[in-house]
C-alpha cells in the first residue's frame, strides 16, 4: 500500500475568504487525520489573492493539536525569507510540544514576487544571489553544534536546547534539488504538480545517489501530485474547470482566488487558451477513483515514490473532503480514530 499525504494551500476562492480559508485546513486536516493519511503539509506563499497562508509554522502548531495521528509539517518553508536560527527555534518548539509528528519542509524558492521578497528580506543580512546552501548548512549547525573553534555562535543555542530538529526534506522541481537531497543525505519531495522535469528522473536520481546522513539513513522520495477525484468522470471535469483556469490566469501572472466551475466554464476560451489548458493537464489528475487510479498508475510505476502526496485545489470544501475520501479508499488507506 503506497502511503498518502496532503499539500494544502489554504485556498482562497471567490466565495472563500482568507480567514475561512484557514479554519478550512483545520477542518481538512482532522478529515485525512481519519482516513489513515500519513502526513499534512503547509505551503509557504506572500502576497498571493488565492493563497491565505504565509506561515506554515503557525498553521502547523494548530492543525496538531487538533489531531492524532498523522505528521504535520511544512511544504515548506521557504528557506530564503528567515534567518536559520529562527526556522531553528520554530520547528524544535514544535517537535518539542508534538513530539514525533513534525516534518521541516525546505524550499529553495521565495514563495512570492520580487518586491515582496525584497520586503520579507531588506532588514535581514544582504547576502546577494542564491544563498540557500549557505542557509541550510547553517540551520544544520544549530543541530550539530559544528560551529569553527571561536565563532561567535557557540554561545549561542537554539532553545528548546533538550529537542531536535525534526525530520529535514528539501523540496524541488528539478534535478537539482534530487541531486542535493542525496548528497546531504535528506528527505526529498518532488512537486510534480508545477514542474517541467521528468518526476521519474528527478526520484530515481535521487534514490541511486543518496549518501546515508546524520538525517537519514535510507532514501524516502514523495511525489507530490495535483488530483480532483469525484464520483464521476464528468464531475471530476466539472470540478477540475476551476483549476484549469486558474493556472491559465497564473500563466499570465494573475493570481487571483480560485474560481467557480460555473465561472470557468462559462469563460470564452480561445483556441490558444484551450491549447495551454490542455498542455497543463499531464500535471493534474483528474476523474473518477478507477480513472485517476489509471492516469497515476504509470507514473508511480515509472517513479517509485516512498509516497504520494495530494494536493486537491477544489472550490468547494466538501467536495475537496470527498475527494480525499475517494483516494484514500481507492489506494486502500486504513481509517483511524481522529482526534
Amino acid at each position: 500500500m503506497l502511503p498518502l499525504s496532503v499539500l494544502d494551500l489554504s485556498v482562497v476562492t471567490t466565495a472563500t475568504k482568507p480567514a475561512a480559508a484557514l479554519r478550512n485546513s483545520i477542518d481538512l486536516a482532522r478529515h485525512v487525520d481519519g482516513l489513515g493519511y500519513v502526513r499534512y503539509w503547509l505551503a509557504e506563499h506572500h502576497n498571493l489573492a488565492s493563497v491565505a497562508s504565509p506561515a506554515p509554522d503557525v498553521m502547523i502548531g494548530q492543525i496538531a493539536a487538533v489531531t492524532r495521528n498523522i505528521r504535520v509539517g511544512s511544504g515548506g518553508v521557504m528557506l530564503p525569507n528567515h534567518a536559520p536560527l529562527v526556522v531553528a527555534e520554530r520547528f524544535k518548539m514544535l517537535e518539542a510540544l508534538f513530539p514525533g509528528r513534525i516534518d521541516l519542509g525546505l524550499g529553495r524558492a521565495p514563495g512570492t514576487d520580487g518586491a515582496t521578497a525584497y520586503a520579507l528580506r531588506s532588514r535581514l543580512d544582504q547576502r546577494q544571489g542564491d544563498d540557500f546552501l549557505e542557509r541550510l548548512h547553517e540551520l544544520t549547525l544549530w543541530e550539530t553544534r559544528d560551529f569553527p573553534a571561536g565563532h561567535p555562535y557557540n554561545n549561542v543555542v537554539a532553545m528548546p536546547d533538550d529537542t531536535p530538529l525534526p525530520p529535514i526534506w528539501l523540496l524541488g522541481s528539478s534535478d537539482y534539488s534530487a541531486e542535493l537531497s542525496a548528497q546531504v543525505g535528506m528527505g526529498f519531495a518532488f512537486a510534480h504538480h508545477f514542474a517541467s522535469y521528468d518526476a521519474a528522473e528527478a526520484l530515481t536520481n535521487y534514490r541511486a545517489r543518496f549518501k546515508p546522513s546524520g538525517w537519514r539513513a535510507t532514501p524516502h522520495g514523495i511525489l507530490a501530485v495535483a488530483v480532483v477525484a469525484a464520483e464521476t468522470d464528468a464531475e471530476a471535469e466539472k470540478l477540475a474547470s476551476s483549476m484549469d483556469l486558474n493556472r491559465l490566469r497564473r500563466d499570465r501572472g494573475q493570481y487571483l482566488p480560485l474560481p467557480s466551475p460555473e465561472e470557468a466554464l462559462a469563460y470564452p476560451y480561445t483556441d490558444a487558451e484551450r491549447v495551454s489548458i490542455r498542455r497543463n493537464r499531464s500535471r493534474l489528475f483528474v476523474g473518477s477513483p478507477a480513472t485517476v487510479m489509471g492516469l497515476l498508475q504509470p507514473m508511480i510505476d515509472a517513479s517509485k515514490p516512498d509516497e504520494l502526496m495530494i494536493i486537491a485545489a477544489i472550490y468547494d470544501h466538501e467536495a475537496r473532503k470527498k475527494s480525499y475520501s475517494l483516494l484514500a479508499d481507492a489506494f486502500g488507506l486504513k481509517r483511524k480514530a481522529a482526534a
